[in-house]
């Protein structure tokens, strides 16, 4: 497929996408959507690749969310069934997926990293929700986000003032994982990519179904029903479930099949 608005590399079972739109902040129209959920899709499906990267091209932006320019302009609106930027919406992705986050994370742009499942920011990071702002509201899952991730009054806070937070009083608040020098977001993403990599991908893919699908109930139902999730299904059924445990036993490096 040929890429127009953004731009894919590999790194042994790395993938990164990069936002490429930096004539607008790497804001986002219909077509970008729709081509990053093709993306998306392509990494979600492909066994050799075990955690995804997103960024965004140049030092000034990661996102800057919808492309309201385009809107106004009478520009098709809309996405598909994975949501903005292929990631708001897809909730049946096992995968770990990091946001690096190397400027503006406006609105969708904010929405897309908190879609992620770790964010990693660089000192000129700042977020926001201001779609108030413009008459609009933060649907592409900011509003359902981040009171999940920081609490009710925090998330209000910043949802109902559309003010702008930087990346610091992201980590304080609970959202960022790690504040790094301006310019250094993608490789200290890439260096928390590489260190869950050398974990079994099966038990990372078990792990991250069994929180999602658990914080959805209670914690009995959790504890009780988390065997039968299919992730963790897969992972008990793995060569990785044999692999482990006898590489452990051996003294050796273990040798992950994913599979």
């Amino acid at each position: 497929m040929e890429l127009k608005f953004s731009r894919v590399a590999r790194k042994g079972p790395v993938t990164i996408v990069t936002l490429a739109r930096p004539e607008v902040y790497n804001a986002l129209h219909t077509d970008a959507h729709y081509e990053l959920e093709a993306v998306f899709d392509g990494f979600a499906a492909d066994p050799e690749q075990w955690v995804a990267i997103v960024t965004g091209e140049g030092d000034k932006a990661f996102c800057a969310g919808n492309d309201l320019k385009w809107q106004a302009a009478g520009g098709k609106r809309g996405w598909g069934r994975s949501g903005f930027a292929g990631l708001t919406s897809r909730f049946d992705c096992d995968k770990p997926i990091i946001a690096a986050v190397n400027g503006v994370a406006m609105g969708g742009g904010f929405e897309i990293a908190l879609a992620c499942d770790l964010i990693i920011a660089s000192e000129n990071a700042t977020f926001a929700l201001p779609e108030p702002r413009v008459g609009l509201a933060a649907l592409a899952g900011g509003l359902q986000r981040l009171p999940r991730q920081i609490g009710m009054k925090r998330a209000m806070g910043m949802i109902l003032t559309g003010r702008h937070v930087g990346a610091r009083e992201g980590h304080e608040l609970g959202f960022v994982n790690e504040v790094v020098p301006q310019g250094e977001a993608l490789a200290a993403a890439e260096r928390w990519a590489e260190t869950i990599a050398r974990n079994s991908p099966m038990s990372i893919r078990a792990s991250k179904q069994a929180i999602e699908k658990g914080l959805a109930v209670s914690l009995e139902q959790a504890i009780t029903e988390q065997r039968d999730y299919p992730a963790v299904q897969a992972m008990i059924h793995s060569q990785d479930y044999i692999e482990g445990p006898k590489a452990f036993s051996e003294k050796r490096p273990p040798n992950w099949l994913g599979r």
